[in-house]
């Protein structure tokens, strides 16, 4: 399907911080915090540095093979991916992501297409090698605030639950009475009943929630080869025992990644500072942070204490109730899996930046960073709306008041700006100190302090010349307004706010063919997608 589409820079959104603007535009600044460029070279770089690490591929498969069968979740594309992972000549472009009830916003879908576009493009640009998309599953995430609530129509969805602990564990009681709102609100449209039986299929046939946003991703990316996989898992921990160990007791994890953020502090925001220990205690109900207590550790906010020789033992005995966070995280993602490309968003860039050195010293391959895909979604009515004041997508990224005096600047019959006289006040104030310093110097300060007076004035007067005429374009500023809060909701990007529900609910999967065909590979840029309808659905 042919994509109306266009791309535009990150740095012109607007929208994105320094430390992911100077990355996609390969800044000097950030070369010593990665290892490959975003290119088919810094890919091939990472494939041959990927092939001589000893990765366990058969404590993967086995994994991954248990976990889809007690899901009961059977798809030939997937089974085949799943098995070309014991292939040496296999190689993982990975996503992460916390699971977010109903997948949370628009992003989570952005990423995991771009994960299975890349894959499949590398694939015809190394064809002796096979590459399969992951979604590792980021089920132990605690933030039950941030993961248990989605934006349906502009209105807010909370869960109502009283669980605490890793999210992925949680049972999913409570969560019918979202998933029969949203059915009340989707169902009549063409694939609304669709798109309702798979959420009931997942979230009131799942005990927890990992097991239902397995079930949720599954079906909706099968067909595309997807992987999902579940990192909460004994055998997986176990790979980490010792990394785990050396932070326990040595912190030598906190100590590399704080001599990077030192350096990188220097010019950027820190994303993520390390902790002496980075590690949570991960059991039933609770994942608390680790912390030492004299000779002993404890388990913050509760009652549970260790010595040096118990904790080592019940590392040993249960890795699973030992939970990295954000600093060994990815480490433990590129040890257990065989990966080359890491897809992720503004906030997960900047903490991999951290990251490059503790990879070294544990003698990991660090995967080529990729910025994940950004998309706009503008529906045609949006557009026409645009037509109509002839403003272009891009215009939006500025704010309503920006637009509306850039719109009757450009439109009045009237002068609403004084650049000109500003111009000449300046000349005039120019000359005045000329003749007032040849007669005494110390008149020059004072001359100046009167311009800068009188310039005050002129540019008050200019706002306020602006905002009579602004009144006079009172329609036009509303239409600007509603289209700004159609596709900036709560004043943010969409695609941080919006569900992919409605859109699938209209469109079914050709909105994920669409945003397939329209997903860069490596090109680093913003997606502006006009989607135009036809008599039924979209055309795009």
């Amino acid at each position: 399907m042919e994509c109306s589409s266009a791309l535009l820079s990150y740095k012109d959104t607007g929208s994105f911080n320094q430390i992911v603007t100077d990355y996609v535009e390969g800044a000097a600044d950030l070369g010593p915090f990665y290892e490959h460029p975003v290119s088919y070279e810094g890919i091939a770089a990472a494939i041959r540095n990927r092939e001589i690490f000893p990765t366990d591929r058969q404590t993967i498969v086995e994994v991954l093979t248990e976990q889809y069968s007690k899901s009961m979740l059977i798809d030939p594309v997937v089974d085949a991916n799943i098995r070309k992972l014991g292939d040496q000549k296999t190689f993982v472009i990975t996503t992460a992501h916390q699971p977010n009830i109903f997948s949370g916003y628009l992003y989570f879908i952005y990423k995991i297409i771009h994960a299975i576009k890349l894959a499949d493009d590398l694939k015809g640009k190394f064809p002796e090698y096979d590459f399969v998309p992951v979604y590792y599953m980021g089920s132990e995430d605690a933030d039950l605030d941030e993961l248990g609530k989605i934006w349906l129509s502009g209105e807010k969805l909370v869960w109502d639950t009283k669980q605490t602990g890793a999210v992925g564990r949680m049972n999913t009681k409570g969560l019918d009475k979202l998933v029969h709102r949203i059915e009340g609100e989707l169902s009549v449209l063409p694939f609304g009943a669709e798109l309702v039986s798979l959420l009931k299929e997942a979230y009131l046939q799942s005990p927890d929630i990992q097991t239902a946003t397995f079930r949720l991703v599954h079906n909706l990316f099968a067909s595309f080869g997807l992987v999902v996989l579940i990192a909460d898992h004994p055998l997986l921990k176990r790979k980490m025992i010792q990394v785990f160990t050396d932070d326990l007791l040595q912190h030598k994890p906190s100590e590399i990644v704080n001599a990077t953020t030192e350096q990188l502090a220097k010019k950027y925001k820190v994303q993520a500072s390390p902790r002496e220990i980075n590690l949570f205690y991960l059991k039933d109900d609770i994942r608390n942070r680790i912390d030492k207590d004299g000779n002993d550790f404890v388990v913050v906010d509760t009652d549970l204490r260790f010595t040096r020789a118990e904790l080592l033992q019940e590392l040993e005995l249960y890795p699973e109730r030992f939970s990295p966070n954000v600093i060994l995280r990815g480490l433990y993602q590129e040890t257990i899996l065989p990966g080359i490309a890491f897809i992720g968003g503004g906030g997960e860039l900047a903490y991999w930046l951290e990251l490059k050195n503790l990879f070294e010293h544990y003698k990991v391959p660090f995967p080529v960073q990729v910025l994940r895909n950004s998309f706009l979604l503008v529906e045609q009515k949006w557009e026409e709306k645009m037509n109509s004041l002839d403003l272009r997508v891009e215009d939006f990224f500025r704010s309503t008041q920006q637009l509306t005096d850039e719109l009757v600047k450009r439109d009045s019959a009237a002068q609403v700006h004084l650049t000109n006289e500003l111009r000449d006040t300046r000349a005039f104030y120019d000359h005045l100190r000329k003749v007032s310093g040849k007669i005494d110097k110390t008149l020059e300060v004072h001359v100046s302090a009167l311009e800068k007076r009188m310039t005050k004035q002129l540019q008050e007067l200019e706002k306020k010349l602006l905002r009579a005429e602004r009144r006079k374009f009172g329609d036009q500023s509303r239409q600007i307004a509603a289209i700004r809060a159609a596709l900036f909701p709560n004043d943010n990007l969409q695609e941080r706010v919006e569900n992919f529900m409605p859109y699938y609910a209209r469109l079914g999967k050709t909105f994920f063919d669409t945003i397939y065909e329209c997903s860069p590979v490596l090109e680093q840029k913003f997606v502006l997608l006009e989607l135009k309808e036809k008599k039924v659905g979209f055309e795009v």
